[in-house]
């Protein structure tokens, strides 16, 4: 009862976190800056407030040359993963991003396999062909945002590869890291990495750093509420769940967007009903999925 328990509590959590990252793309929509801007501030503000939050915890950052390096790897894949995923929302909008992103379960039915080096399941690669046609099938009356939907899927990539790295590193893991310090680590080399990146693309100017006080507020909270706790929170949960397991939750984000879209939006003025079908073609897929995984694995 008590494995249950544990089992009930990790999951409900991980729903909570994905509910949370349901507004991600919101806010990024009421952002009024670019892409690049976007997840520079983000990840600046997020890696301030986790190294206080660190501090006012006194938490000990020791950790070997080389973890050291697959964590900075894995930060700036997550900051590839951002660029993508709002760079889609800024060139589309939300919905649009958030039927892409979904391809996740997807990538990671294929990445997963391969860094855990167990077989792949031919079930979850029919329904992520599945979820392939889908795609198309939006792709297909919603021309207008092809880009939209090519940054979207790479955003899925990224982020199935991040997480299955991530679960990956944690079980290896054989030094006293908590997840905050893990955070903060992949976080930091985002940060640098991208500084660096816009430094050389001669990014820096007046421009960039002119924020309204709307934009300033919504990356606070951005920053804040939707990614130092459920970034930390939903890394400790890869110690109880496994990464298909949050990757196939996670894709209830695009549904809490989508709603959240045309609610504060109305993006579905805009759409088509062949839109919804392949979105819902998309949700029948995923928790199609989740039933068999159940089943088989009994």
């Amino acid at each position: 009862m008590r494995v249950l328990k544990n089992v009930s509590k990790h999951h409900l959590l991980l729903h909570f976190i994905v509910f949370i990252w349901g507004w991600s793309p919101i806010l990024g929509k009421g952002i009024s800056i670019g892409a690049l801007p976007l997840v520079w501030f983000r990840i600046g503000l997020t890696v301030l407030l986790m190294g206080l939050y660190l501090i006012y915890i006194k938490a000990s950052i020791k950790i070997s040359f080389k973890k050291l390096v697959q964590l900075s790897i894995i930060g700036l894949i997550i900051c590839a993963h951002w660029l993508c995923f709002y760079g889609a929302i800024k060139v589309s909008n939300v919905s649009v991003t958030m039927a892409a992103f979904s391809t996740g379960t997807l990538f990671t039915a294929i990445v997963e396999p391969i860094i855990y080096k167990r077989k792949i399941v031919f079930y979850e690669l029919i329904i992520g062909l599945i979820i392939i046609g889908a795609i198309c099938l939006i792709f297909s009356v919603e021309v207008k945002y092809g880009l939209g939907i090519l940054l979207g899927i790479l955003a899925a990539l990224t982020a199935s590869i991040f997480s299955v790295y991530n679960g990956l590193f944690i079980q290896d893991m054989k030094e006293p890291i908590t997840s905050p310090v893990l955070s903060f680590i992949e976080l930091s080399a985002a940060f640098v990495g991208l500084s660096i990146f816009l430094g050389f693309k001669g990014s820096y100017s007046p421009e960039f750093f002119t924020l309204s006080n709307q934009d300033i507020i919504l990356l606070i909270i951005f920053a804040g509420i939707c990614t130092v706790y459920p970034f930390i929170a939903s890394v400790n949960l890869m110690k109880h769940l496994t990464p298909y397991t949050i990757n196939l939750t996670v894709n209830l984000e695009g549904l809490y967007g989508i709603v959240l879209a045309g609610l504060l939006y109305h993006e579905n003025k805009y759409l088509s009903t062949t839109f919804y079908v392949g979105f819902s073609i998309i949700l029948s897929a995923i928790f199609f999925n989740a039933v068999l995984k159940q089943k088989f694995s009994k």
